[in-house]
């Protein structure tokens, strides 16, 4: 599997790369070690430095691919973080570049979201991305133009 990264719409940054034959991989800082490099994966990554260097969130507060289960079935959230009290503030939902954002995939990132109930659920395919802040209580939501950095959230 080749895959050649492509230039998002999110801030450019050095990313530790190797290839082993024809695989590329990428360092994942979070989890601390080389992970395949697939198009979700670059945008994962993306968008993991940019919640760290742009928007100021500490990193041992972010979790990647975190289990959940949802009606009996086993499902994984792409990126989920916390507070420093340990509270669920946002969820993060992730496609390859080639993936139109659609209602489907908002469906998929509200249906994980059921389970963790964060106030704010992102989805992004490394060109798009939607913010979205939710008042459980009230049900309701509210799309922004921007993330609020970490302390204002």
């Amino acid at each position: 599997m080749a895959f050649d990264p492509i230039p998002l719409n999110l801030p450019s940054y050095p990313f530790k790369l190797k290839r082993v034959e024809q695989i590329l991989y990428i360092f994942d800082e979070i989890r601390k070690k080389y992970l395949v490099l697939t198009p979700e994966e670059w945008v994962r990554q993306h968008f993991i430095k940019m919640l760290i260097r742009e928007k100021q969130f500490p990193s041992t507060l972010i979790q990647i691919e975190g289990g959940l289960q949802l009606h009996q079935l086993q499902k994984r959230s792409d990126i989920l973080v916390y507070t420093n009290h340990g509270k669920k503030i946002m969820l993060i939902e992730c496609k390859a570049p080639s993936v139109k954002i659609s209602q489907n995939t908002f469906d998929q990132a509200a249906r994980y979201n059921l389970v963790h109930k964060a106030p704010w659920l992102v989805v992004t395919n490394g060109l798009q991305h939607f913010y979205t802040s939710i008042s459980h209580e009230e049900k309701t939501y509210r799309f922004h133009p921007e993330l609020p950095p970490y302390p204002a959230l």
